[in-house]
């Protein structure tokens, strides 16, 4: 735990007499909540600070947040087409570009930072990063099916890298798919090569990012943990590959 002060002073926001100042004229938020308390204890691994609006960046100037993105959004900063895109959900004045994309209709777990080297490591096909959907089917699926899933199927860009496959509910067609590439509507491609059509799907997990309490259209910056992790996971798997 640190003082708020201190870590407002630590991370160049101001000395800590003026740190003291912000947080009396209540510009300063933590979790969203505005702070008034001049011996505010903050967890500084998870907290999300804010000093009048703005997030509190690292040292590096690096933003890292995690999205539930709700259906109906374009993954794209702009949309020509006027359609609504996940930036009419967040608030920040930091230039941000999603890891990778999901498409209007899907749902979940999108990644959304300025640290373009830690992006790319994250989406690129050599660094095996997991991704895990939730996937809805129009009918029943047999074992014939999850094994052709398992072990990859040929699309007209090639065949797809074997994956993980489970059903999670006969009853309701529901199976939960595990891949470690990440081609344009993969998913969708795959399902549609077996004559399946999906009626929902949902990212529920982004290299070990998790959206648990995080309700559709809400976000989070990640905290310092979640950060270490992933430069870590970029990190091995670029040792493995070398």
């Amino acid at each position: 735990m640190k003082r708020l002060n201190k870590f407002l002073a630590e991370a160049g926001i101001a000395s800590r007499r003026k740190a003291d100042s912000l947080i009396e004229e209540g510009r300063v938020a933590v979790d969203g909540r505005v702070v008034y308390s001049l011996g505010q204890l903050i967890d500084e691994t998870k907290a999300a600070v804010t000093v009048n609006g703005k997030p509190v960046q690292l040292k590096d100037g690096f933003v890292y947040l995690l999205l539930n993105k709700p259906k109906g959004y374009v993954t794209t900063a702009r949309d020509d087409l006027g359609r609504k895109t996940v930036f009419d959900l967040i608030e920040t004045n930091v230039r941000l570009f999603p890891v990778g994309r999901l498409d209007k209709k899907t749902t979940g777990a999108l990644l959304l930072t300025n640290d373009g080297e830690l992006a790319y490591r994250l989406t690129h096909p050599k660094y095996n990063v997991k991704k895990t959907y939730h996937v809805w089917l129009d009918k029943a699926i047999n074992a014939e099916h999850v094994a052709k899933l398992q072990q990859g199927i040929l699309l007209e860009d090639g065949p797809t890298r074997p994956c993980e496959v489970t059903v999670v509910d006969e009853e309701s067609r529901k199976i939960k798919m595990t891949l470690q590439e990440g081609r344009n509507r993969e998913i969708r491609r795959m399902l549609a090569a077996l004559d399946f059509d999906i009626k929902k799907l949902k990212r529920t997990h982004f290299a070990g990012l998790s959206l648990r309490g995080l309700a559709p259209g809400k976000w989070r910056f990640l905290t310092k943990k979640e950060i270490t992790r992933l430069r870590k996971l970029a990190l091995s798997e670029e040792r493995l590959k070398n």
